[in-house]
């Protein structure tokens, strides 16, 4: 299935772990299909048969060992176009940690594991602004990985940070699996009209159960579609965690079929061009 016309196809949203390193706390023996190291060797295949030129890799690990861990990676692999590392925003030297990561060219973005932190104001504490203030400094991106609970804090921080270039991970995380529309797409309508801000087309099978099916995931795309437009969504995998529910290919192709209706420009954001943009690749 093409999915992205003449266009560089990029996967906005990859992970690579090595187990041994054991900073992932999330990452359990209870959770037996991702319970393994995952690299290149596993993705390489699953990139081929689906076209796809290049790869963000995105921290899974709150460490910036972990960081530096991807970085060196994507030294190693040439399809991957840019890391998402991360660093704890709250630290006194925060700002000084920013800046020394920012002077390896392949960091193009931070990303806080807000969706594992209780309190959902997190990010607009004021113990954070100089680290916010360094990403727009060196024009680096912030990618949200939040659930539909903190997107009144997002848009706040939005306000607060009209420079900041943001990007909400897998859609902000919508509950499909009880079918929980509304409130997520009132929310979702607010931060697409009234922000700069990108959103990820990344998540969803997770998010709707291991009996999920396209039908129930069609509204949350389309909506996403319709508010954010081709020109401000990305498409990602989220390759290994979506084998939770599906394959890399089941994934991809379903991405391509709810998103049948787009014309060839179209598409081409979605699956690439957006990406490219966002994250400077």
């Amino acid at each position: 299935m093409s999915g992205a016309g003449t266009g560089r196809r990029i996967d906005s949203h990859v992970h690579f772990w090595a187990l041994a390193r054991g900073d992932y706390g999330w990452l359990t023996p209870d959770l037996a299909v991702l319970y393994r190291d995952f690299d290149r060797e596993d993705l390489a295949p699953l990139i081929s048969a689906a076209g796809i030129d290049a790869i963000v890799l995105v921290q899974a690990a709150p460490s910036e060992a972990e960081t530096q861990f991807l970085l060196d990676r994507a030294a190693q692999y040439d399809r991957v176009a840019g890391v998402v590392g991360w660093v704890d925003m709250a630290a006194g030297d925060a700002a000084s940690r920013i800046d020394a990561l920012a002077g390896n060219p392949r960091l193009k973005a931070i990303r806080p594991m807000i969706h594992d932190i209780p309190d959902i104001d997190w990010m607009l504490r004021e113990e954070l602004a100089p680290a916010f203030h360094a990403l727009v400094a060196h024009d680096l991106a912030f990618d949200a990985l939040v659930r539909p609970a903190h997107l009144g804090a997002l848009r706040r921080l939005a306000d607060c940070q009209p420079d900041l270039r943001m990007v909400i991970d897998h859609g902000a995380k919508p509950d499909i699996a009880n079918d929980r529309f509304d409130d997520w797409a009132a929310s979702m309508t607010g931060l697409a009209r009234d922000t700069p801000a990108y959103c990820k087309l990344s998540g969803l099978v997770t998010e709707a159960g291991e009996d999920w099916t396209e039908d129930r995931l069609r509204r949350y795309a389309d909506h996403l579609v319709a508010e954010f437009s081709p020109a401000r969504l990305l498409w990602g995998s989220d390759w290994p965690v979506v084998t939770l529910a599906a394959s890399y290919g089941t994934w991809w192709a379903a991405a391509n079929r709810l998103l049948g209706g787009l014309d060839e420009a179209g598409r081409e954001r979605v699956f690439g061009g957006s990406a490219a943009e966002f994250y400077r690749l």
